[in-house]
């Protein structure tokens, strides 16, 4: 696993997003993470964690602070990780739980956690995951290790760093045992016990169980006198069962009573069947009995019946007269009932009478109070039809008069209309009269502005012509600095080729002035000399102090080519520079900025007025086609003024003729009344009396004779009857309801009297020998009640003898059973109880070391041995880790001991004796082994990332050289390792640095600074 880049926003101390490249520090291999105390530096390794694991190891038991306290409410929190795993590269982006502002109102939202995995693949990334579940699942897979194990191995945590050294067993244990996943075997210890347990409660269980079996059978035996015996075993079985358990197994074995109590078990079902026999006998007597008592129960009922049937007949023949009274009443009224309909109708016409004869008298008062007398009916008709012909005639003036009342409206509203129309055409006339005037003086005031427009165009051209140059002046202006800066670049790069050609032309010069010593150098004695030929070299000249060989001379003739190039490239820039000033010159006519700019002030000052003599043309003519619109619209309304005159002033001459026509025929039809609608009123209330009392003639004439008609039919109807007036008919009246209950009583008593005597002749039939005497039911019912109590107890004792021998047999079964079980069960728990034990460190197990300590054990020792391998050179051989299983005190967990073996004395000593320096360096050492160890049991995964957040600080010199030795071992085969610390010598043997700074604004930042060594 490698790591290539990290970035930060918003998290921790950072609010800027800040980045590290980690491939910046892989050809130094080994890079510090520097910085003052509370700037972050270990901030830097929590968010490798956090994007790896979603948590920080420092904040798990507290308050989650990763969001920055600098950050504002809109502020992102995120951390992105790229590395590389499983040979693919990926990226990792998460973001925690924290508060920010709504996007809809007020207040604020929990932003829920957010994670994304990327692949990168074909040269773009690819989505793998987006859900923070789904993206530490992909995660586990990828990286092939827990946080725990991955806080161990590659990223060694401030203060977590000599823990594992210095650590008691069982916290030792608490950690191998989260890298290593032994979990399983405490589960196998924990299933054990488990198992040992069951096994112990079921041999106990079996055990009591077949006691207590026993026990119960020997007291139900007892209780129900199947002992055999009074003073036999069972009795002595009975004082055994009181006792402990271990004295009842030493006076008598279980197996020896359960044969006893199989014996109870004979006997008992010996019993049930003598008792069988004998509710056998008593449910023979009972029915018996039971017959006997219910044949004198059916002659009891029945002399009863024939009592109750004597008496209901002599109580209907006493009703007898009764019922011949009702019979005679129901023939009266059904008589009386033919004649109701004539008496009735005869009723109904003597009361239409009245009313007829009160109505003529009422119609001929009101005729009288008009003053129309008593007329005959002949004469009644003809005074109608002369009171309908006056209504007519009236109805004929209303409409005259009513028609009267709108001519007059009519005729006021024309009269005002005509005035109205004089009065605004006096008005036209005067708003006419001064527009001709108008009219000339604005044709003048156009002429004198005729040629404003063609003024303005010409204005607007200048102004824009001279705003042109201006805006080209100034560019000149800000163009003659870019030309001073390009000819100042092209000075200095002339300078620089200079320069280089000089230092280009020293190099040879010192090559040249070395090349004797060069060739000295190459000399040897009894060879020609390649110069000479003389093969003695007395005094060869001296090798140069300063040689220059042929790499330098190449970066100095590489230099001046630069140079060259920048200077060719400087001249172009300011030979354009020059050309486009130049051409900016020309278009801006030769005048300076300030002249230009008084010319642009001019020009739109001329373009302002050219523009009002425009507007104020503009205004005149809208004015002048205003005012010959309302000229024109003037004398259109003045001729239609004209026209609807005179249809007003022909309106008014019609209305006043129809007028006098109307007033005519009003005044005809009005009378001697002051209207005419008080004359047609008169006229309908005679009319209304008059013909009142026409009608009520007619009907009194009509009910008379209807009336003489129903009593003639009534009086024949009666005679025919047998009843003497209609009075005796009303009294022998009865309504249906009183008819039918009569009809109802006469039939229901002779059905009942029938129904009596032929019930009452079956039962004398049926009891003929019977006395009439009730019989005695006592006698059989205390025979039954004998009967029924033998026959209940028979049933009692068989069901209590049965339930005593099936309880018994199932007791004796059971403990049979149980016994046998026993002897299985102990062999069993021994052998489950010793295995137990020993996984659990207990005896027989000498060493007290569980399952999982013994396995954890074998791990320590190769971790153990790994460390030993740095150890043995950061300390010069002195010390030596070995692993102890000594027996803790008090009984402690063993098993996972650690013991430093110091070479000077020969005696192991503990780890917490070691000073400040010596433990770290063990510390780092172990640390180290159980990396290597953790990653091999990962599968063999490749580690090429490494960081220790530690202060290096208890450290003097020379042991500081060592540990640094030892972690520049660490970069072999690619690896880098970075190092968190604030020692200053470190900064000086470290120079690939990584700069954690506190800004004075609060937040901070991180520089990095890389240097390849050498």
């Amino acid at each position: 696993m490698k790591l290539h880049r990290l970035e930060l926003a918003g998290f921790g101390p950072f609010l800027e997003r800040q980045s590290v490249d980690f491939d910046a520090f892989a050809d130094d291999g080994i890079f510090l993470i520097a910085g003052r105390t509370g700037a972050g530096k270990s901030s830097v390794l929590d968010g490798v964690c956090f994007a790896l694991y979603g948590s920080v190891p420092r904040y798990e038991s507290g308050e989650k602070r990763l969001r920055s306290d600098h950050c504002g409410p809109e502020d992102p929190t995120e951390v992105t990780l790229e590395f590389t795993a499983e040979g693919s590269r990926w990226r990792v982006r998460r973001s925690p739980e924290y508060e920010r502002p709504k996007k809809n109102g007020g207040g604020f939202t929990t932003q829920a956690p957010q994670a994304l995995l990327e692949e990168f693949s074909s040269g773009t990334w690819t989505g793998v995951a987006a859900r923070p579940r789904d993206v530490a699942a992909r995660l586990d897979e990828i990286l092939g290790l827990t946080q725990q194990q991955f806080l161990q191995v590659i990223l060694l945590a401030q203060n977590r760093f000599a823990r594992f050294l210095l650590a008691r067993n069982d916290e030792r244990q608490a950690l191998l045992r989260t890298l290593f996943a032994t979990r399983t075997y405490e589960d196998y210890e924990r299933e054990l016990e488990s198992r040992r347990k069951d096994a112990e409660r079921a041999l106990a269980a079996e055990g009591d169980t077949a006691r207590v079996l026993v026990d119960e059978g020997e007291l139900l035996a007892r209780e129900s006198d199947l002992d055999g015996t009074t003073h036999g075993a069972m009795a002595a079985e009975s004082t055994d069962a009181a006792a402990p358990p271990e004295s009842v197994d030493a006076v008598r074995p279980l197996a020896d009573r359960v044969v006893a109590l199989v014996r109870a078990v004979e006997r008992a079902e010996y019993r049930v069947d003598t008792l069988a026999r004998a509710r056998d006998g008593a449910d023979d007597e009972l029915a018996a009995a039971t017959e006997r008592e219910r044949a004198a129960a059916a002659l009891r009922a029945a002399q009863e019946q024939r009592l109750t049937a004597r008496a209901a007949l002599e109580a209907l023949e006493a009703r007898a007269e009764r019922i011949a009274e009702m019979r005679a009443e129901l023939a009266l009224a059904n008589a009386a009932e033919a004649l109701r309909s004539s008496i009735e109708n005869a009723g109904r016409a003597e009361s239409a009478a009245r009313r007829a004869a009160d109505a003529e008298r009422d119609a001929l008062a009101r005729c009288s109070a008009l003053g129309e007398g008593s007329p005959t009916n002949a004469s009644l008709r003809d005074r109608e039809d002369e009171l309908a012909a006056t209504i007519a005639a009236s109805d004929a003036a209303l409409a005259a008069e009513g028609e009267r009342t709108a001519i007059d409206a009519s005729l006021r509203a024309a009269r005002e209309s005509e005035q109205a129309m004089l009065r605004e055409m006096a008005e036209l006339d005067e708003r006419r009269r001064p527009v001709p005037a108008l009219l000339a003086q604005l044709s003048e005031r156009l002429t004198a502005v005729a040629g404003a427009a063609r003024g303005a165009e010409s204005a607007r051209a200048v102004l824009a012509d001279t705003e042109r140059r201006r805006a080209a002046a100034h560019e000149a202006v800000a163009l003659e600095a870019s030309v001073r800066t390009a000819e100042r670049e092209a000075l200095e790069r002339g300078t620089a080729v200079t320069t280089t050609a000089a230092r280009l032309t020293a190099l040879l010069q010192r090559r040249l002035d070395g090349a004797a010593g060069d060739l000295a150098a190459a000399l040897v004695d009894g060879e020609p000399c390649p110069v000479c030929g003389a093969v003695d070299h007395p005094h060869p000249a001296p090798v140069s102090d300063d040689p220059v060989g042929d790499d330098e001379i190449a970066a100095a003739e590489a230099e001046k080519d630069a140079a060259i190039d920048a200077d060719r490239a400087a001249a172009l820039a300011w030979r354009a520079a020059r050309d486009a000033h130049a051409l900016i010159a020309v278009r801006a006519g030769g005048d300076d900025v300030a002249t230009l700019d008084a010319a642009v002030e001019s020009a739109a000052a001329a373009l302002s007025r050219a523009e009002a003599d425009v507007s104020a043309a503009e205004a005149l003519t809208a004015e002048h086609a205003e005012l010959s619109a309302l000229a024109e619209a003037a004398a259109l309304e003045h001729a239609r003024l004209t026209e609807a005159l005179a249809e007003v002033r022909q309106r008014v001459a019609l209305d006043e003729q129809r007028a006098t026509t109307a007033a005519t025929i009003v005044d005809a039809a009005r009378g001697e009344f002051a209207t005419v609608a008080e004359r047609r009123a008169d006229a309908v209330g005679r009319r209304d009396a008059v013909r009142a009392l026409a009608e009520a003639r007619a009907e009194l004439a009509l009910r008379t004779q209807v009336l003489a008609d129903a009593r003639a039919d009534r009086d024949a109807r009666l005679a025919a009857s047998t009843f003497d007036d209609p009075s005796a008919v009303e009294a022998a009246l009865r309504d249906p309801a009183a008819r039918a209950r009569l009809d109802d009583a006469v039939r229901e008593h002779e059905s009942a009297a029938r129904a009596a005597k032929e019930r009452l002749l079956e039962l004398e039939l049926a009891l003929v020998d019977a006395p009439d005497e009730l019989v005695d039911l006592d006698g059989p019912a205390r025979a039954v009640a004998v009967a029924r109590e033998a026959f209940t107890s028979a049933i009692s004792a068989l069901a209590a003898a049965t339930g005593v021998a099936e309880r018994l047999r199932d007791l004796t079964q059971r403990a049979d059973a149980a016994t046998e079980g026993i002897t299985a069960l102990a062999d069993r728990h021994a052998v489950i109880a010793r295995l137990a034990n020993t996984v659990a460190g207990r005896a027989p197990n000498t060493h007290r070391m569980t399952l999982e300590t013994f396995v954890l054990a074998a791990e320590l020792e190769e971790i153990v041995g790994a460390a030993n391998l740095r150890l043995a050179e950061m300390s010069s051989g002195r010390y030596r880790l070995q692993h102890s299983d000594a027996l803790a005190a008090r009984g402690a967990a063993s098993g996972l001991g650690l013991e430093i073996m110091d070479a000077f004395t020969g005696q192991a000593r503990p780890p917490q004796s070691l000073s400040g320096g010596e433990s770290f360096l063990a510390s780092l050492a172990l640390a180290l082994g159980l990396a290597e160890i953790v990653t091999a049991r990962a599968g063999g995964l490749r580690l090429d990332t490494l960081f220790i957040d530690e202060g290096f600080g208890s450290l003097d010199d020379d042991t500081l050289d060592l540990a640094m030795r030892t972690l520049d071992e660490l970069r072999q085969g690619g690896r880098t390792v970075g190092v968190i610390s604030h020692v200053a010598s470190m900064k000086e043997q470290v120079p690939a640095q990584l700069l954690v700074e506190a800004t004075p604004q609060g937040p901070s930042v991180i520089r990095q600074q890389s240097t390849v060594a050498v």
